[in-house]
């Protein structure tokens, strides 16, 4: 069912049209992955989908009573609160009743014996009906799975968000989003300054989500989980795929390849008609002529013609010299460990890298990858342990926070300076395949965007030819053209490659061994990352199955056994029938005493006191559920 419906929307800025009569529904239960370059338009149709654009042609209908939810990609944050304040705000009404209630029990406790105690209890069960109706009792418990999720410790909740880095702020208001249970979403790169495991987490977040979404991602293995639809915009126009990402590379490959050649058919018959109406147009034919040129204009004007390729990039052959450690061990790393600030990175690190691999590093922030890549590039010593690269090893290494020198040349001389061997044409088109096409070559490197000098110091790096390359999350800032273009180049590439990466169909296409690092310890795993995924859910499903089959064995081997030979698995099982019922009685007197608790006024005088009694009466329920069974079974088994 259509919940959001974009009819013909055209969307200017000055004279410039960023989105020109883009058509498109959007449907309830349905995600759809929104590509297309880096400034095609994609952020201002969400800033028109959520309201905060209005369409210059266009209109925009949404379903009755719908709540969309709108996350930036700089979303505004309240500096003033903690990081437990800021993301608390999404319930904003569950905390306004839940003061409302205190109040309400403190004049019950003021005018406990006067003629307004019967009002004010009115009024507090109606309040508490409606607070434990939207959730109250089990926000907190949402707020931290969340928080938790997300990448945040219970260290982190008291933090002022004024001392949080840009990617902890867009964090805390992805998870505000979440908590306010809005029926659409729009999510613009929400899978930033996330690592691997909040990714996955998020994954199964939004797979649980019922109202639908619209998601703007570089991530491609991100939209192949979710995605139901990809819309790609580009040129100021939208085309919607069916399927997820993979299905939606090989549609665009046909579409791109039927559309060139139209181009060609229709521009040999434009040039043909406009031959015709040059020769003819003041000759005897003018005035057929003339009735031509009439209904060819009107006919590019109504867009009968392909008027342009689709300018698909050309896979281009990189050509390197042999690799001189294939079949030999590049790097072996035999005890590390480091330590900052107290903090354990990692500790009796080992692995061996083989030479013309491609070994992928990721894991979760802060265990230390990018140290670990410090360190073996010689920049931080380590606290112990030894690495050895193979003789004549020569390294590059791409780091995630280096610039360009030489602000005032030319991408292509900048480009020639490290590459000197290569012509101008070969220098062109190179830089053609990482998307610097006709005058970008000429562009002074301090005009790049950071996307822009990291494709230009990824392919200047790699045309160097070392013998091993060393990438610290090489497809920041790189969107999807540019990263196709990055693994086109690698797998050319006949050295070693050592890379850390949070992108997860990089690490499928890329490497052949991935060693995950947890703060508990680090494991190689043979293969790419769709292999990892396979081997732990294997591993876990093969866990699960065990622990069921020593549960069945446990439930077999119970026998009614002798007096002496009794069970001792619960604190119970030594008491009488006569003693186990009285301790029935008196916990079932327990558990009724909690339960009316929660009606007195004065458990909510204090704001974890409701908390704590919830807790007291689950244990109580516990207890009571161990002596009964203990009861049942001594009945039954004499």
């Amino acid at each position: 069912m259509s919940v959001i419906r974009i009819q013909n929307v055209t969307k200017q800025f000055d004279t410039q049209i960023v989105i020109q009569d883009v058509t498109l529904e959007l449907r309830a239960g349905e995600t759809l992955g929104l590509v297309g370059p880096n400034g095609a338009g994609k952020t201002t149709l969400f800033r028109v989908i959520a309201g905060q654009l209005e369409p210059d042609l266009g209109t925009i209908t949404s379903a009755k009573g719908l709540e969309i939810g709108y996350l930036p990609q700089e979303p505004r944050i309240d500096m003033n609160l903690t990081l437990h304040q800021e993301v608390a705000s999404a319930f904003a009404e569950l905390l306004d009743l839940e003061t409302r209630l205190h109040d309400i029990s403190a004049q019950m406790a003021e005018h406990g014996h006067g003629g307004q105690l019967p009002e004010l209890m009115a009024r507090y069960d109606r309040t508490n009906a409606k607070f434990a109706a939207k959730g109250g009792y089990s926000f907190v418990k949402r707020l931290h799975e969340v928080l938790g999720g997300l990448g945040f410790s219970p260290a982190d909740y008291e933090l002022p968000m004024s001392a949080l880095s840009g990617g902890q702020r867009c964090r805390a208001a992805l998870a505000r989003l979440l908590l306010q249970d809005r029926q659409f979403l729009l999510l613009d790169e929400p899978t930033n300054h996330l690592d691997i495991d909040a990714v996955r987490w998020l994954e199964k977040f939004l797979a649980a989500h019922q109202g639908g979404a619209v998601v703007i991602s570089h991530d491609r293995y991100f939209l192949d989980r979710l995605a139901d639809r990809i819309a790609e915009i580009g040129n100021r126009r939208l085309v919607v795929y069916p399927g997820n990402y993979s299905a939606y590379v090989k549609a665009r490959e046909i579409r791109q390849i039927t559309q060139d050649r139209q181009f060609e058919i229709d521009q040999a018959y434009i040039d043909k008609e406009r031959d015709y109406i040059a020769r003819y147009g003041y000759a005897q034919r003018a005035r057929q002529a003339r009735g031509r040129r009439t209904r060819l204009e009107r006919r590019i004007a109504d867009g009968e013609f392909v008027q342009e390729t689709t300018h698909t990039r050309r896979h281009v052959t990189f050509r390197f010299e042999q690799n001189e450690h294939e079949g030999t061990t590049a790097l072996r790393v035999d005890g590390l460990a480091k330590a900052y600030d107290q903090k354990q990175l990692f500790r009796d690190l080992d692995f061996q890298v083989a030479g013309g691999s491609r070994f992928g590093i990721t894991g979760p922030n802060g265990v230390g990858k990018t140290t670990l890549l410090k360190i073996v590039t010689g920049q931080v010593p380590s606290d112990a342990g030894t690495f050895q690269f193979a003789p004549k090893t020569e390294i590059g290494y791409y780091a995630q926070d280096s610039a360009l020198s030489h602000e005032q040349h030319s991408v292509i001389d900048e480009f020639r300076r490290q590459c000197p061997h290569l012509s101008e044409q070969a220098a062109r088109t190179y830089l053609g395949a990482f998307q610097f096409i006709g005058d970008d070559v000429f562009k002074r490197i301090a005009d790049l965007s950071g996307g822009e000098q990291s494709r230009l110091r990824l392919i200047r790096l790699i045309l160097t030819a070392p013998n091993v390359l060393i990438l610290d999350e090489p497809t920041n800032h790189l969107d999807i053209a540019a990263r196709e273009a990055l693994e086109d180049a690698l797998e050319d590439f006949p050295g070693t490659i050592i890379a850390v990466s949070h992108d997860r169909y990089f690490l499928d296409r890329v490497v052949d061994h991935l060693m995950v690092m947890r703060p508990e310890d680090s494991r190689v795993y043979p293969g790419n990352y769709s292999d990892y995924i396979e081997t732990i859910e294997r591993e876990q499903a093969q866990a699960a199955q065990e622990a069921d089959r020593s549960k069945q064995r446990t439930k077999k081997t119970r026998r009614p056994q002798q007096p002496d030979q009794r069970r001792t698995s619960s604190a119970y099982d030594r008491l009488s029938v006569d003693e186990l019922e009285e301790m029935i009685e008196q916990h079932q007197q327990r558990v009724d005493e909690l339960t009316q608790r929660f009606a007195d006024p004065e458990t909510y005088r204090d704001g974890d006191a409701a908390q704590l009694l919830r807790e007291q009466l689950n244990i109580a329920k516990r207890e009571l559920a161990e002596i009964e069974a203990a009861w049942e079974d001594r009945i039954e088994n004499g």
